[in-house]
């Protein structure tokens, strides 16, 4: 282990420590309201919380054991404060037949991550955030092994400065310079991923602007590679900036219109490399339909740019419509979702492959993570079902076919999991999900889940193609 990995640990251990941690003494179900008082949300990006709330909250409201940490007085009259925290999740996985082998496939392991911050406003100007990041897995016997999207010792995920330029109740300016995570629309295109246990993170510049009914935000950023036993850089053959504007439409309706650009000294797809520069425009709108049920998010984008000498035009499609039955019991969402990213039908010439640059994919491909936004056709439904306040359910199936049969099939990752030049069949297989979260209290939370992969005649054609079953249980405190 090693000395980073020790002082994060260390670390941790001082902040159960601090708040007399047990399981008598988290904040229980009702620990979210008071008379005039709310406890400010956990969020998966935790430099988006605002912990000042504690410092006006009135007398007699409820108490957690986390709240020393929250909210800490830098100076009298608590315009400077800083407040701390972090999460532990631990989560057990077990596959069956990885990657459709029969021989080699099969295993199950321990996942570990422990993420602790620092949020310093010394102004209402200026503030400071840091995240430290530590993840590690036990023996994991599978083909890739111990990958960077399981394991690093410690290292920096969030170390930036804030700057909020022109503050006031119509509109904000603000500006980011430093190591950040980027999460942009609903993550079908950029996002942190929470779901590896190594979270992606960027070395950018960021501003945003506010006001009462759009936010624009530009960016420039380099990807951060995780190296398990040395300090984490960003890659310098990669960058990704651009524009993301979100409009309020009305009180449930968004529209976002965003310009992505992107370059890469050392691209591949289907037979054309090069240095890679691509433009993605692109657009969408989601919310709900007043007065009835029905929910929407659709999504379009089309790409263009060069590759070496030769042209880039590609496209994707996203949508997902649902239908809720709030007063029924346990609210059952019943929902329809099609996917279309277009891929390549000559190797080697021009690129019609769409590169989904940083997304979080397996919540719309499915928690195998077999299929990635790149030459794929999705058909998908699912329901969803609240049985409880604290349990969520939900089921979900895809299937999945090449858009061009001529190239390959990605997978979440953006990696050839399949050559196209191996079978004609645009037909991939398909995949079921289930997944459940119980919410014991404010901190803590258990999730599990279940997913299997039906091959299709295009697997069954190109290699191995055993059913693959994938199940994980997590535990997750936040605080």
């Amino acid at each position: 282990m090693s000395g980073r990995t020790i002082v994060l640990h260390a670390a941790w251990a001082a902040v159960c420590g601090t708040a007399g941690l047990s399981s008598s003494g988290l904040g229980g179900e009702g620990a979210g309201a008071g008379p005039g008082f709310q406890w400010p949300a956990f969020q998966d990006i935790r430099y988006r919380e605002d912990w000042s709330a504690l410092g006006r909250r009135p007398e007699g409201a409820p108490r957690d054991w986390a709240d020393p940490l929250k909210y800490v007085p830098l100076n009298r009259d608590g315009s400077a404060w800083a407040s701390f925290g972090g999460q532990v999740r631990e989560r057990y996985e077990r596959w069956s037949d990885f990657g459709f082998l029969k021989n080699g496939g099969t295993d199950d392991y321990v996942q570990s991550r422990v993420r602790l911050h620092g949020d310093f406003h010394f102004t209402p100007a200026f503030r400071f955030f840091f995240e430290l990041r530590s993840a590690h897995t036990s023996d994991r016997e599978l083909p890739g092994g111990k990958r960077t999207l399981d394991c690093d010792q410690a290292d920096i995920q969030n170390a930036f400065a804030e700057w909020n330029v022109f503050p006031s109740e119509t509109a904000k300016v603000t500006f980011r310079a430093g190591r950040q995570e980027l999460s942009l629309g609903n993550q079908r295109l950029v996002s942190p991923l929470d779901w590896a246990n190594t979270r992606r993170t960027f070395d950018a510049l960021s501003a945003t602007l506010t006001l009462p009914t759009w936010t624009l935000t530009t960016f420039w950023g380099r990807v951060v590679l995780v190296n398990r036993f040395r300090t984490n850089r960003h890659d310098h053959n990669t960058e990704v900036y651009g524009l993301y504007a979100t409009h309020k439409v009305s009180k449930d309706v968004a529209w976002d219109l965003y310009g992505l650009g992107f370059r890469n000294q050392a691209a591949a797809f289907n037979g054309t490399r090069g240095a890679e520069r691509r433009w993605t425009l692109g657009t969408r709108l989601s919310g709900k339909i007043a007065g009835t049920g029905f929910d929407f998010d659709v999504e379009g984008a089309g790409q263009f740019g060069t590759i070496a000498e030769r042209d880039i035009r590609a496209w994707m499609f996203a949508s997902q419509v649902g239908y809720t039955l709030a007063k029924a019991p346990a609210s059952p969402r019943f929902f329809l979702g099609f996917d279309y990213a277009s891929g390549d039908r000559r190797p080697g010439g021009d690129v019609e492959t769409f590169n989904q640059l940083y997304p979080l994919g397996h919540l719309y491909f499915g928690y195998i993570d077999y299929i990635g936004r790149q030459n794929i056709v999705d058909a998908s439904a699912g329901l969803e079902l609240k049985p409880t306040k604290k349990l969520f359910v939900k089921l979900d199936g895809h299937y999945f076919w090449r858009a061009s049969n001529r190239d390959a099939v990605y997978n979440a990752g953006g990696a050839v999991a399949r050559a196209g030049g191996l079978g004609t069949s645009h037909n991939i297989g398909g995949e079921i999900d289930l997944r459940l979260r119980y919410q014991i209290d404010r901190h803590q939370t258990i999730i599990g889940g279940y997913s299997h992969f039906f091959p299709g005649s295009f697997i069954k054609q190109s290699g191995a193609h055993e059913d693959i079953d994938f199940s994980y249980l997590i535990w997750q405190l936040t605080f």
